[in-house]
């Protein structure tokens, strides 16, 4: 044997399929090469003839050393800047059992509730410790972050004003105590859809303004400031007008809650609850309301229902109000979250508490008070006399820059002569002399303040504000405060909840591929952790260099000239790039373009986006093979011409095809004066081998929680940033505190100015080891995984959509339509029993209803795609029995489907199968078993009575009885 001196390479370890198991997979699905089936799949007209322009690819471990001297460009100062960024302690075992393990973090939005009721509890949590902070009736289970939770917030009241506030009413007072990226997003969010912001002091509002809807109000202010706004909020709704507060949640510990001052939305961060502030991201946002909202709310609701043997069960509640399901009659095109982040600090409330909270709130604003007391014996001005953790004073910023940066320290600098100051739960008593030592240098004052003297007396002076009532007084809050407790409670969660840990999650259009550990190593390093978004540029060497090459690279991937970063989401991203068209068109003065032309296959965020964006959605049709009609498309140009603003169109199509007319259909859109966004969710099946811009899209948004590798983390966090041709890059979205995008950009998408920065890294990492050659082999080998699976199955099951030579892209669709009809079975029932088998069900009845739509991608191994497809085809021998007549109709193993230990372990079984048949199917499963913790649930059941915070302990044991 010759010895082999190269480094192991990453891309080995990254596609799934062995040189062996690639041929014996070419021969199934009969082609010769891999470069053959290629060129079976993908039109020629749209082949890329040159290999990307990327780094080479280096191993895991020269990538961890290589990227050890990037994260040493950023400086960690010690931050005072607050702005809703704070310093947090994350406990170490929720670190190492939740944020660093695969088994939250590779996990799917939890659609199929039976064996994702962990991660639900969790949520169920999350939205009990927010609404009792919050003082509100219902809370979500997480948004984005809190710009664009108040921009919810305000198009959500918006839609819902009655009588003549109908009609007259367009503004949203916005009040300038409120974080200054969180008017940002919203003057973004409030144009295209005619709402008009009104930016001002709220001495000066007149709440009887007839033109007023709504007033966003935030709590403590921006500057710290803290009101009793109870008045306010009581003469607004004496006259229509609905109020929002964004407030501090840790602040709700100590501070009388908005929902007891009458608010109608509170929205927030819950960032400092253990989240790092990564550069600005990812965080999960809450948002809370009255029960009057609950079919308006928009995100998710995690609620409680009941299963087939009448115990209680968690899952995703309401879901007629989400876009996937209203599409253009939408209120938000909101279609993921923020689940791993909301975990995490929802597990910082269940492990700390009620009374740790309300400790770690204490000693925050104690510090600030001390450090009030230091500077007013200095004899600084202090501008607000009651505050929760925020401090602003009168003092010359430039020199107190000067002075602080020395002993690097970051504090806000609002103008010339205000400075601010916060703190948070990782300051001690030594920054509070660090603050007082900076403030005397740069003004000329003694500092004779003794610290450790006066924090012996410090005590909470919050006066008539100091919070009275109770919260989070559920059991799970305070049984879990010892580590040996909370690790088992987090770990009994995790053992109810299937991930990639367990087997391959097969969803098409989702793409749930591998993320590499070395990849998510980073994640957690300071320097990327705990950087605050507003630091200033000369201190983030290390993201600017990351977002630099990340931006090139994507360019090169995509074809296209530049990259906005600053979208986080997918959604988001779509809003983006019709954002950016958008502005293109105006800044033409062509701003009667508002037509969208959406296919009618696509997916439910892109007409909601399109809304969203102030346009008109006009719907193509599909032709017979699941391609768009090209003659519908034609006839739609020609008849919206002068209107036309875009195209929405994703390629592959949605459908799993490549269609060959691609470019054609960017060509009569651009006749027609029209913009091509490209919907990037099918991206993994183009790296390499072609590009939006090779094919002639002017924009597309990218998930990198789909191609490039960021985990779903149980339905959040995401990416999704958006490329585009030259001509569209000077409107890239600005932010209003760091400068970034285009000279005639739009004003912000989201709250930080590169999203959620601190996930960028992984996508980064993917991209540096695979190199070109290994992000090409991936696509090739996620068409070739997509087109076994197809192969093996289409003998068992008709094959809806493929290609003029029989071939499918990286997803196909499988119909399972016709069993309706001959056995009674359908695509819920196949998708419950795959459970039993140790599966995830694929993207179930979208996009045609009764239908399952399979995408391997290219990290399975041809063993784990042959499990499943034994899986599948056991299914197609069961419901084959009802169809001979040898299973019952009702009574079957599909019907009951999923069966659960406790069902199992009856003693009087009285179903027409046997028991090892419910759930023993194929051998393998007695040695290696996943067990659905509940049997299937009751969805109607559920959404009549609604519940959507924790349940009585009771309830486990005696049933939902105990909480009607």
């Amino acid at each position: 044997m010759r010895i082999d001196f190269g480094k192991e390479k990453f891309a080995h370890r990254h596609n799934g399929p062995d040189e062996t198991q690639t041929r014996e997979m070419l021969d199934l699905v009969k082609a010769d090469t891999l470069d053959q089936l290629i060129n079976e799949t993908i039109p020629e007209g749209i082949r890329l003839n040159d290999e990307m322009d990327l780094p080479e690819a280096i191993s895991e471990q020269e990538f961890l050393e290589e990227f050890r001297t990037l994260a040493s460009k950023n400086k960690i100062f010690n931050s005072f800047i607050g702005m809703g960024y704070y310093d947090t302690l994350l406990p170490n075992v929720i670190k190492r059992n939740i944020l660093e393990n695969p088994a939250w973090y590779t996990a799917y939005t939890p659609y199929q509730a039976e064996i994702a009721q962990g991660r639900l509890e969790a949520l169920i949590n999350f939205q009990t410790m927010v609404s009792d902070l919050t003082g509100m009736e219902i809370a979500n289970a997480s948004l984005l972050d809190e710009g664009t939770a108040a921009a919810e917030a305000m198009s959500m009241l918006f839609g819902s004003r009655k009588g003549k506030k109908r009609k007259a009413a367009n503004v949203l007072f916005v009040s300038d105590w409120c974080h200054p990226q969180t008017i940002d997003v919203l003057k973004t969010r409030a144009e295209p859809i005619d709402i008009e912001i009104r930016v001002g002091s709220v001495e000066d509002l007149d709440v009887t303004d007839p033109s007023l809807f709504g007033i966003l109000l935030q709590y403590p202010g921006t500057e710290g400031n803290v009101h009793d706004y109870t008045s306010m909020i009581e003469a607004a709704h004496e006259n229509d007008v609905f109020c929002v507060v964004a407030a501090d949640l840790l602040s709700l510990t100590l501070l009388k809650s908005p929902g007891k001052m009458g608010a109608d939305v509170v929205v927030g961060s819950t960032q400092r609850f253990g989240v790092p502030m990564g550069y600005g991201g990812p965080h999960a946002a809450y948002f809370a309301t009255s029960e009057q909202f609950k079919r308006k709310l928009p995100g998710r609701i995690i609620g409680v229902t009941q299963d087939a043997e009448g115990m209680p069960a968690f899952r995703m509640a309401l879901q007629t109000r989400e876009q996937h399901i209203r599409r253009e009659k939408a209120t938000s095109n909101i279609c993921t979250a923020q689940v791993l982040l909301a975990v995490i600090a929802g597990m910082y409330g269940v492990y700390h508490g009620p009374k740790g909270l309300k400790n770690i709130a204490a000693r925050t604003h104690g510090l600030a008070a001390l450090t009030r007391e230091g500077l007013k014996k200095m004899g600084i001005q202090i501008k607000h006399d009651i505050f929760f953790d925020t401090l602003t004073f009168e003092a010359d910023a430039d020199k107190v820059k000067a002075v602080a940066e020395k002993k690097e320290a970051n504090f806000r600098y609002i103008d010339n002569k205000t400075v601010s100051v916060a703190f948070d739960e990782a300051k001690d008593l030594e920054d509070v002399k660090l603050v007082l030592k900076i403030i005397a240098e740069a003004s000329g004052c003694e500092n004779s303040f003794d610290v450790d003297q006066a924090a012996g007396s410090a005590e909470l002076a919050f006066g008539d504000l100091e919070r009275q009532e109770p919260y989070m007084d559920h059991p799970v809050f305070h049984n879990y405060q010892t580590e040996h407790e909370m690790l088992r409670y987090m770990k009994q969660l995790e053992n109810k909840d299937l991930s990639l840990v367990h087997s391959m999650i097969s969803l098409g259009s989702c793409t749930m591929k591998l993320n590499a550990t070395a990849e998510m190593i980073p994640v957690t390093w300071p320097e990327f952790g705990q950087l605050h978004p507003f630091a200033p540029k000369d201190q983030a060497e290390g993201y600017t260099q990351l977002f630099k090459d990340l931006n090139n690279w994507l360019c090169e991937i995509t074809g296209f000239d530049a990259v906005s970063l600053q979208p986080n989401s997918g959604a988001q991203g779509e809003y983006a790039g019709l954002m950016t068209i958008r502005a293109y068109h105006q800044n033409n003065g062509d701003h009667h373009r508002k037509v969208a032309l959406i296919p009618s296959s696509a997916h439910g965020t892109n007409p909601a986006s399109a809304v969203m964006a102030g346009m008109d959605v006009v719907v193509v049709e599909c032709d017979k093979h699941g391609n768009i009609s090209f003659e519908d498309l034609e006839a739609k140009a020609e008849k919206h011409s002068e209107n036309l603003a875009a195209l929405m169109v994703t390629y592959p199509s949605t459908h799993g095809v490549f269609e060959h007319r691609i470019k054609d259909i960017c060509d009569l859109i651009h006749k027609h004066g029209g913009q091509v966004y490209m919907d990037g969710a099918n991206m993994n099946a183009q790296v390499g081998l072609t590009s939006p811009g090779e094919i002639g899209a002017d924009v597309c948004h990218l998930n990198l929680h789909k191609t490039f590798c960021i985990p779903h983390g149980g339905g959040g966090p995401g990416m999704g940033p958006i490329g585009v041709a030259k001509h569209l890059a000077p409107f890239l979205s600005n932010h209003t505190v760091i400068q970034t995008g285009g000279e005639k950009g739009i004003s912000a998408i989201s709250a930080a100015p590169f999203g959620s920065a601190s996930i960028l890294v992984i996508s980064y990492a993917y991209i540096r080891m695979m190199g070109a050659k290994g992000l090409t082999d991936a696509t090739r080998y996620a068409i070739l995984n997509a087109n076994y699976i197809k192969d093996r199955l289409q003998d068992h099951y008709p094959i809806l959509y493929t290609g003029k030579t029989g071939r499918s892209a990286h997803e196909f669709i499988v119909d399972l339509r016709p069993f309706k009809q001959s056995a009674g079975i359908e695509s819920v029932d196949v998708a419950k029993r795959l459970m039993d088998y140790g599966f995830h069900a694929p993207t179930m009845s979208f996009p045609v209803p009764g239908t399952l739509m399979i995408e391997p991608t290219e990290s399975e191994s041809k063993a784990e795609l042959d499990r499943f497809c034994d899986a599948m085809i056991g299914i197609r021998k069961e419901i084959q029995e009802i169809e001979d007549g040898v299973a019952d109709k009702e009574d079957n193993v599909l019907k009951h489907a999923p069966h659960t230990m406790r069902v199992v372990m009856e003693g009087d079984w009285k179903r027409s199968y046997d028991r090892d048949k419910g759930v023993f199917p194929l051998e393998h499963l007695r040695l290696n078993k996943f067990w659905p913790s509940v049997s299937r649930v009751d969805d109607a059941y559920g959404d009549r009575n609604l519940v959507c915070s924790c349940i009585p302990i009771e309830a486990y044991s005696e049933g939902l009885e105990v909480i009607e």
